[in-house]
């Protein structure tokens, strides 16, 4: 037994594991699809992220949330699905399929609906970007909503201090005013101040300035009303001069600085403060509920909507993430930006994970499917190799093909179809008479001393099943060895078949390349023609 001998049997049985690993694959892409084993996948891998841990991933809170980012346009503009009768059919077909199956499976939550995908939604998509889950998730979490909510809370009590320590002054200074006019004018002009402030705050809220320009009118505000405060000291010097100077003071000490004031006012919340704001229990959480005085109102809803809605395992996941990003931030905008890129990697770590989880899963599915395949086919390997080494036709006819399988790899074709390499080869596997003959019998044994060999009446020896006269069976038990060998063939070429097509494909060139390399040629010499 030489080294070319053992290539051309070695290259045999990889042609045979390459064709059925083909159709492995196929059986196998097609159960992905109808299953949709991805996309389900996918979707239980979100809910497990977002709960923090399998066990639980199945609360309805958890499955309510999922659901909602499922149903966020951003999600469902990745899964893209086609239109009209003709061109749905086939997914129907594939729904009705995974409809049967998901029957089998029992599901506790009320709030999946019909679908593991929710809100009556037969499809999702098989695949989420990092960016795209973060961007919904805070879309979901309507971040900007509660930035602008607890910004108004505190700008309307930036407001009250502000105009509480006017007052003080004021009241300070009625005590010594005994002229009914000042003390009228100086009334009118603080109900003025009081007026404008309420306006701006008002506008605040309709969106038509944010808090810069918000602080900046207040300070205007303040200017024209000192103004007006020192326009009475005509003849009251004596009276107005230290409440004036105490103004002043109050105006430099607040409105000197913009962003100063902004800061000390806690008008512009950094990322850990807007994210207590959606943890029940929290002081945050709890001066934005109280300050949401109309219960009727829309954003009361979206807010209490929202603090119901999250799982508390979803909170202190983000509450640590928040942490991590108000190290970096320096201000509201940049921390949300990092809070966005934390939930991000956070998400494509996870999904890493998971993918490893499912291509674990998946070679779990491929090894049935190649047993059940190898079972199916008849496909022993220790038969195939016995057959290959014997039969020198078949072997040069195999060989064939599988050259011209590796010349198409080689030139980057398309993988050929089973059923185009099989053309006019006839493979050693399969349920046949003559197959199950050499299989059990042997070459040289008998139909009378064989277990499952068939003698047909009629003198035919080339039969098929159903042509078998069942009654003519003569069982020994000397075969007993060989029906095992051929059980151990099937579990060798199941695992072989699960192994892909890919990987048979490189193992092939490299066989090929091994098998044609020739010995090298005798080196000439530098002064041969001399």
């Amino acid at each position: 037994m030489n080294l070319p001998f053992i290539l051309d049997v070695a290259l045999g049985l990889i042609f045979i594991y390459l064709i059925l690993s083909l159709l492995a694959s196929e059986i196998q892409e097609l159960i992905t699809t109808v299953l949709q084993w991805r996309a389900e996948h996918l979707r239980r891998s979100v809910e497990i992220f977002l709960a923090g841990d399998a066990q639980n991933s199945e609360k309805p809170e958890v499955i309510q949330l999922v659901n909602r980012i499922y149903g966020n346009p951003l999600i469902q503009s990745i899964n893209q699905e086609a239109k009209g009768l003709l061109a749905t059919l086939p997914r129907r077909v594939t729904w009705v399929f995974a409809s049967f199956f998901s029957l089998l499976r029992k599901s506790n939550s009320r709030f999946r609906k019909e679908t593991v995908f929710g809100d009556q939604k037969r499809s999702a998509p098989s695949y989420i970007g990092g960016d795209n889950f973060a961007n919904t998730f805070m879309d979901t979490l309507q971040l900007p909503t509660l930035v602008k909510k607890i910004t108004e809370i505190r700008l309307e009590k930036f407001k009250k201090e502000h105009l509480g320590e006017i007052i003080q002054i004021l009241i300070t200074l009625d005590s010594s005013i005994n002229n009914q006019e000042l003390s009228s004018n100086i009334a009118t002009d603080y109900k003025q101040l009081e007026l404008e402030y309420n306006r701006i705050i008002n506008e605040f809220k309709k969106d038509k300035y944010d808090i810069y320009m918000s602080i900046n009118r207040m300070r205007d505000s303040l200017d024209k009303y000192i103004y007006r405060f020192e326009s009475n000291m005509e003849n009251h010097e004596d009276i107005l001069d230290k409440p004036l100077r105490e103004l002043k003071f109050l105006r430099k000490d607040i409105f000197e600085d913009p962003e100063k004031a902004i800061v000390l006012g806690g008008l512009k919340p950094n990322i850990n403060e807007i994210v207590k704001s959606i943890k029940k229990g929290s002081d945050i959480h709890d001066e934005v509920i109280a300050n949401l005085q109309d219960k009727d109102s829309e954003t009361y809803k979206k807010v209490k909507e929202l603090i119901d809605l999250l799982p508390d395992s979803v909170v202190n996941s983000i509450e640590t993430m928040a942490k991590r990003a108000q190290m970096r931030a320096k201000t509201t905008e940049e921390g949300i930006n990092l809070l966005r890129k934390e939930i991000e990697n956070s998400f494509d770590s996870s999904m890493e994970r998971a993918g490893g989880v499912y291509k674990r899963n998946a070679k779990g599915v491929a090894i049935l499917i190649g047993i059940t395949l190898a079972i199916a086919t008849n496909t022993d390997t220790f038969h195939i190799v016995d057959r290959l080494s014997k039969d020198s036709l078949l072997r040069e006819i195999i060989i064939k093909k599988a050259v011209e399988a590796e010349s198409s790899n080689a030139l980057g074709m398309n993988q050929p179809y089973s059923n185009e390499l099989l053309k006019d080869v006839e493979l050693p596997i399969g349920w046949t008479i003559p197959n199950l003959t050499q299989q059990i019998c042997g070459d040289d044994v008998s139909p009378e001393n064989a277990m499952f060999c068939v003698r047909v009446t009629n003198g035919q020896s080339n039969v098929s099943v159903r042509e078998i006269d069942w009654k003519n069976f003569q069982v020994s038990k000397s075969p007993i060895f060989r029906i095992l060998i051929m059980i151990g063939g099937w579990f060798i070429s199941g695992i072989a078949i699960a192994m892909g097509a890919p990987f048979w494909f490189d193992l092939l060139s490299k066989v090929m390349n091994v098998r044609n390399a020739g010995k090298k040629g005798k080196q000439s010499s530098k002064n041969q023609d001399e």
